[in-house]
């Protein structure tokens, strides 16, 4: 699915996400990714969809929103992979611009030393990079990068855009227990960010099923650790965020439920709670939901407590 949602998001309201990478094409193997490994990481930009056509399919999914009065705060490209792998990027931004609706970009990062890749971000109103670590051993632990893949590379990449980068830039920190949150690596980590001054830091934990089933949230063994980590960062970062709660239920519906549930579990596992709202917006009952589980469409996981409900990879 190109088009999903909008989405709920703990930080651009009503995301309607573009799935702009097929699966799972990624520079990175993040032990906490919510749509699975990835067999073989990749780092040269290539073309995967026509930008022509993410822009007609997205333009038509907006139309069915529109007769369904859902509205949407933000065109985000949040694909399956890393979003910058794609050579067509900067193109399908500049397309996007006639629907006069905010254009945001949620990338790992990797690739942020090309120049390319740079001027295709600049074209957005809204970039988020990922910066889990500052240190070459627990980045490597955590991203799992591909084996060319540079840190210092990444990390002088992200300083030169951030002063070239006229829109919001943001940060995001997925909070991993033992691996990411210690005093030392925290401390880095809050001084890199100084250098970087983003608008906004985010400090995120796991909230839904992750590739590595071992992975645990910051805060799942202590409270204290989340607390610390984010005291020290703010010290030094004027806006700080903590993302460590469910994003809430409210998905919107095109009216067909099948094609809403799997292009939103495709890139974003729901709550069983979440379906059952969205089964509700189409007036539809559970069977609905069983007969994808049957087809072997859609997959059950269980996560702190809660069933989730992804999309299968047939």
């Amino acid at each position: 699915m190109i088009v999903f949602g909008p989405v709920p998001s703990r930080r651009l309201g009503r995301s309607l996400g573009i799935n702009n990478i097929p699966p799972k094409h990624c520079s990175y193997s993040c032990l906490y990714c919510q749509v699975g490994p990835t067999k073989a990481t990749e780092i040269r930009q290539r073309a995967f969809y026509e930008p022509e056509y993410l822009f007609d399919e997205i333009a038509k999914h907006l139309e069915k929103l529109k007769r369904c009065g859902e509205t949407v705060d933000y065109l985000t490209f949040v694909p399956d992979g890393e979003p910058t792998l794609d050579a067509g990027l900067g193109r399908a931004i500049e397309l996007l611009r006639v629907l006069d609706i905010k254009i945001a970009v949620i990338s790992n990062a990797s690739l942020i030393s090309e120049r390319q890749v740079r001027e295709n971000l600049k074209l957005a109103d809204w970039v988020s990079l990922k910066v889990d670590a500052v240190d070459r051993a627990i980045w490597q632990c955590i991203n799992r990068p591909h084996e060319e893949l540079d840190l210092e590379l990444i990390l002088s990449g992200m300083l030169t855009f951030a002063g070239e980068f006229t829109g919001t830039l943001a940060t995001e920190t997925m909070l991993l227990e033992g691996i990411n949150t210690g005093q030392d690596s925290t401390k880095r980590l809050a001084s890199f960010l100084l250098k970087l001054a983003p608008e906004i830091v985010y400090l995120s934990i796991p909230t839904r099923p992750t590739a590595d089933s071992n992975v645990r949230a910051a805060c799942a063994a202590c409270a204290e650790t989340l607390t610390r980590v984010y005291q020290t960062v703010n010290e030094v970062m004027p806006r700080v965020e903590l993302l460590t709660g469910y994003e809430g239920n409210f998905f919107s519906s095109t009216g067909d439920f099948v094609e809403d549930i799997l292009a939103i579990t495709a890139v974003h596992p729901m709550r069983k709670d979440a379906v059952m709202k969205l089964l509700e917006k189409n007036h539809q009952d559970w069977r609905a939901v069983e007969v994808l589980l049957s087809q072997g469409k859609l997959q059950e996981v269980d996560y702190q407590g809660y069933s989730f409900y992804v999309r299968s990879s047939l």
